[in-house]
């Protein structure tokens, strides 16, 4: 008899170990089967956290554990610098660069942070390792898929080659870009790529912070005619990273230490210690579901990391999906709710890659010029003209939080009125944020003595779903989704017990009857999303 399981999750990457995460949060069981018995420490791939997501791991409780592990303090620094080369001439510079500046601000609830995607991966490991909702299973695939009306079946090889079937109410796929669960379910990737080579290196070189004139910095972006790229510190001891822009894979491995010094700018003793050449990709799945299997993360999306928002995109995924999963597992919403997944995040995604496409059209190649390295006249004459390029090609890949917290759901099903954008942060009291009083349900937020109130009591009793309360009357009124999101403002009066059913998924009441008797009514899928 097959094991039996409410979600199996394909993928323990960041996505899908968050993706456990939040179900854990509701009380939700899952198994999570990750290949990679280890957690590679050589690639740290995505490098910046953003605000939003650090929000969402305060919410989970692991907000400060990532701050405690990153090797770089949130305090170090917030600044991006462009260069001729790490030690040499300074163009310009941006601050307040990913939301890093924003500790102690009423904008966030958390700022960014800088920190490795391995770090990440062994934090959420150890999250779902302790909670007895979460099975990981490390060293696993996920092989054959099939769906039926009931659920899924998959087979499962283990480290040994042994292959076991599991049964699960859903799967969700978060196993990147190869995605074994996006070609089982039909869904196919739409886009393009960058041709443009970039090869990045991991190196070691001791002392070389010391030498570097420019101050602390999360970028230095370097403005070489002969060597493009940017480099940066991955701990504050003696490990770096580079990305070296328009370096094939051939050029890039016949020798590493010679880009390294080239973006340096001198012949510095470093110790090679990874390399990883690439292109970038712009894709998205045309759609994210079928009834019973979900993508996320790099299995539905893949944008070019300029800007830092792949990995933070997916990590909203999870939430997304790991929340509604929950609410109709645990019996307080029907499964039509888990149909707005994809029309809400699908539109988010596409929005994060054109952003990033954005970002990528001028890179280091595109703002440099041979005077930059010629004479120290021919420098000041031409820094002005160059520093206003990159000032306006590059400061909204470093000022992004119109995307970051900005981004909303109006339009989805589940969506009442204009609502739909994430909650208003505010810091209520030293270390005490409005979002710490949110629920793991719905919370109802704001002037707690208007009428309306007790009928939102009564109905969420009534329809047995979760309902907090939290007077905070300079908020207005709102209905709070468990991803903090606002499913409903008193700016647009409603029937409350009408409200709560619509944000959990059951269609509105004017569409209800449309529905139940029209001769092709069916769910309504992010297929049907433009």
């Amino acid at each position: 008899m097959s094991e039996h399981i409410p979600v199996l999750i394909a993928g323990g990457g960041p996505v899908g170990l968050a993706t456990a995460v939040e179900l854990a949060h509701h009380g939700v069981r899952s198994v999570v089967a990750e290949p990679r018995a280890e957690v590679s420490w050589s690639r740290p791939r995505a490098k910046t956290t953003s605000a939003r997501t650090m929000e969402l791991f305060r919410r989970w409780g692991l907000a400060d554990t990532v701050r405690a592990r990153a090797a770089i303090p949130v305090s170090w620094s917030d600044q991006a610098v462009f260069t001729t080369g790490l030690l040499h001439r300074e163009i310009t510079r941006f601050h307040g660069c990913f939301g890093l500046d924003l500790t102690g601000d009423d904008l966030v609830a958390e700022p960014g942070q800088q920190v490795g995607q391995p770090t990440i991966e062994m934090i959420l490991r150890e999250a779902a390792t302790a909670s007895p909702y979460t099975d990981l299973r490390l060293g696993w695939s996920v092989g054959a898929v099939s769906e039926d009306a009931e659920g899924v079946t998959a087979a499962l090889t283990g480290p040994d080659g042994t292959v076991t079937e599991i049964r699960a109410d859903y799967l969700v796929g978060a196993d990147g870009a190869w995605s074994t669960v996006r070609s089982a379910m039909g869904a196919e990737y739409q886009g393009s790529a960058d041709e443009r080579p970039n090869f990045n290196i991991v190196f070691r070189a001791p002392g070389l912070a010391e030498q570097v004139p420019h101050g602390p910095a999360v970028h230095y972006w370097v403005l070489h005619p002969q060597q493009p790229g940017l480099i940066g510190r991955l701990d504050l001891d003696d490990t770096w990273w580079c990305i070296a822009q328009g370096i094939t894979a051939a050029e890039g491995e016949r020798d590493p230490l010679r880009i390294v010094r080239a973006l340096v700018g001198a012949d510095i003793d470093a110790e090679i210690i990874a390399t990883d050449p690439w292109k970038a990709k712009l894709l998205l799945v045309d759609h994210y579901s079928t009834d019973r299997v979900f993508l996320a993360g790099d299995a539905a999306h893949l944008n070019p990391p300029w800007g830092g928002h792949g990995f933070n995109t997916g990590i909203g995924d999870a939430v997304n999906l790991g929340w509604k999963l929950g609410a109709v597992l645990n019996g307080w919403a029907p499964c039509s709710l888990l149909a707005s997944y994809g029309i809400e995040r699908k539109p988010i995604a596409a929005q994060t890659i054109a952003e990033a496409a954005r970002n990528m059209a001028t890179l280091a190649p595109e703002l440099t010029d041979p005077r930059l390295v010629g004479t120290d006249a021919e420098f000041e004459a031409i820094r002005p003209a160059v520093a206003d390029a990159v000032q306006h090609a590059k400061d909204s890949e470093f000022h992004s939080l119109g995307l970051v917290l900005g981004y909303g759901y109006q339009g989805s099903p589940t969506i009442i009125g204009e609502a739909g954008s994430r909650l208003p942060h505010r810091w209520i009291g030293p270390g005490d944020s409005l979002y710490d009083h949110l629920g793991d349900g719905f919370t109802l937020v704001g002037d707690l003595t208007k009428p309306i109130v007790a009928e939102f009591i009564e109905a969420a009793e009534a329809e047995g779903i979760p309902l907090d309360l939290f007077e905070h009357p300079d908020t207005g009124l709102a209905l709070v989704r468990p991803d903090q999101h606002i499913a409903w403002t008193d700016a647009d009066p409603q029937c409350a017990r009408e409200v709560l059913r619509q944000a959990i998924g059951h269609p509105p009441r004017a569409q209800q009857h449309l529905l139940s008797t029209s001769p092709s009514a069916h769910q309504v899928t992010d297929k049907e999303v433009p």
